[in-house]
């Protein structure tokens, strides 16, 4: 999308997690951690106009494990890409945080930017400690910056094989002929959100000018159990669910309030959970044939 609008891009990724996508070739990339010294050499050189941080290493079960790692990871990485864009003279700086670690738990559903943050995971206090860390460092140097406050994201693409993401996770079991797995009763609530409207919320913010947070979410609820069901009635398959304790740390019940972005940012999502579930489930079933095809050797 930022390529679409002309914009020069250059991506700093260090590859630990690639989703197997070439770029469009006008596209600049450094492999390196977003924190590191090259990737300060690469940003002093490339002089951006705004730095979008999308770079984020667990999710809350991994943070969990290990939370001292995770700001090694995440936190430090995050901070050291904040002080290198801004000597590279970047003007505004975006990055993506989690509106459904920062709340907590109990907060009055959806979720507003204006309401205390809670977290309850070691992955929302990283996500928040960068948000504080990002603010200060704006106050002073005088620039602009926004945590876009992101709901479930999924879609096409997504890591179907890790520990975060139960739309990712259960379109890959099905077409292994596993069953869904659920953690809990699976009567716990998100905020999904296609990961298209994300992009275009973060093209918005990019070439926006609002400063703060702005959670961006479709302001509905949705159960994990919903979220199954539906997959499998796209899957037309039907194997008996797996259901394993609940996970610490998670909450209960998440969603977003969105009339901010609708406002500042004139963003506001337009794919509906069951189109986003179709054509998730449709991406996955297509690159699985092709894998099966290309291991048994098919044309």
């Amino acid at each position: 999308m930022l390529v679409e609008k002309k914009a020069s891009v250059l991506v700093i990724d260090d590859h630990s997690h690639p989703c197997g996508e070439p770029l469009p070739p006008q596209v600049e990339v450094v492999s390196a951690d977003c924190g590191s010294p090259a990737a300060a050499k690469a940003l002093a050189a490339f002089k951006p106009d705004v730095v979008l941080h999308l770079a984020d290493k667990g999710g809350v079960q991994r943070a969990a494990r290990d939370p001292g790692e995770h700001v090694k990871l995440s936190v430090a990485s995050t901070v050291g890409l904040l002080d290198s864009a801004i000597k590279a003279g970047a003007g505004r700086i975006v990055i993506a945080s989690s509106g459904g670690s920062i709340y907590g738990e109990g907060a009055r559903l959806p979720a507003r930017e204006i309401y205390k943050p809670a977290p309850l995971s070691a992955y929302g206090a990283a996500k928040r400690s960068e948000e504080v860390y990002m603010t200060a460092l704006a106050l002073r140097h005088g620039i602009s910056t926004l945590a876009l406050r992101y709901g479930n994201v999924f879609g096409p693409r997504q890591d179907g094989t890790g520990e975060s993401g139960v739309v990712a996770i259960t379109c890959h079991r099905l077409l292994n002929r596993a069953g869904p797995r659920i953690y809990g009763d699976g009567g716990q609530t998100r905020d999904f959100i296609y990961v298209t409207d994300v992009a275009a919320a973060n093209v918005a913010a990019v070439f926006g000018r609002v400063s703060g947070e702005v959670n961006v979410g479709t302001g509905r609820e949705v159960s994990v159990n919903a979220i199954i069901k539906r997959l499998l009635e796209e899957s037309g398959r039907h194997p008996k669910s797996e259901f394993l304790p609940a996970r610490e740390f998670e909450v209960r019940r998440a969603c977003l309030n969105p009339t901010r972005a609708h406002h500042y940012l004139e963003w506001k999502a337009k794919v509906s959970i069951n189109s986003g579930l179709k054509q998730t489930w449709a991406w996955f079933r297509k690159r699985h044939s092709a894998q099966r095809a290309a291991t048994l050797g098919l044309p």
